[in-house]
């Protein structure tokens, strides 16, 4: 397999965590990944992981315009257009701080990171599936549980991800005239370096502190996997994978 002759994605925070483990489940199933993070080293660690794949690390800062101009055009010079955009990267921020103690700097930071760099890459993305031959491609944002029901004091996460969903619909209807199914994965407690510590314990709506379960992040990855390989006659508007027990349903 050459890398033009399969199916092309760009995977945003692909050095850790559901990015990595996306990026692996499609790069075993045969796509070409451009994988981008801020940091080298862990993106090269992921293509290590499927090294008979065809895969490219591009160091990005999805807050920063011209790293997202940059990822694409490596994305297309390398693999001739791009067929899907996981839409990934993000951060909780300073976890647990109440409203009224948060700085500006850490919700600007969250709000850059999660929301505007999810608006650059799906704008970066439009642009080349628009323009290709043949036109069109899939976008998957990646949202939350928590853009559904807040974990207390999260506020900057939880308005972020709820704004996700809000791209998600406004992208959805402005990508049906040029073939671009955009769907989003609300994901809640898949085992990564960002949830270990809800298994030792998290704080409650009643202000208790409570282990929650966890799944196999494997499992979230092969959900994306599902909606990225559907025709895109078809789309998975929104999709929520979590652990069985994780207290969503009825959280609060």
């Amino acid at each position: 397999m050459t890398d033009r002759n399969s199916k092309i994605a760009v995977v945003t925070g692909a050095g850790s965590g559901i990015g990595r483990a996306v990026a692996v489940e499609l790069l075993r199933a045969g796509w070409s990944v451009a994988l981008a993070g801020r940091r080298a080293e862990p993106l090269t660690e992921t293509a290590a992981l499927v090294p008979e794949a065809a895969s490219l690390a591009v160091p990005t800062d999805v807050s920063r315009p011209k790293d997202v101009d940059a990822l694409f055009k490596a994305a297309v010079e390398r693999f001739g257009r791009v067929d899907l955009l996981f839409n990934n990267a993000g951060t909780f921020g300073p976890g647990g701080v109440p409203v009224e103690e948060l700085s500006y700097d850490a919700w600007r930071h969250v709000v850059d990171t999660n929301l505007n760099g999810a608006f650059l890459c799906a704008q970066a993305a439009y642009r080349r599936m628009k323009e290709q031959d043949p036109q069109g491609g899939r976008i998957i944002n990646n949202g939350s549980v928590s853009a559904h029901t807040p974990r207390p004091h999260s506020v900057a996460y939880t308005a972020t991800k709820h704004a996700l969903t809000g791209l998600t619909k406004s992208l959805s209807l402005d990508g049906r005239p040029y073939r671009i199914a955009v769907g989003q994965v609300d994901i809640g407690n898949a085992a990564t370096d960002m949830t270990a510590r809800m298994q030792a314990g998290a704080l409650q709506a009643n202000g208790e502190v409570a282990p929650e379960p966890v799944m196999d992040v494997a499992d979230a990855a092969r959900t994306v996997r599902h909606m990225a390989e559907l025709p895109l006659e078809a789309n998975v508007q929104f999709a929520t994978v979590l652990a069985t027990t994780m207290p969503y349903i009825g959280r609060g």
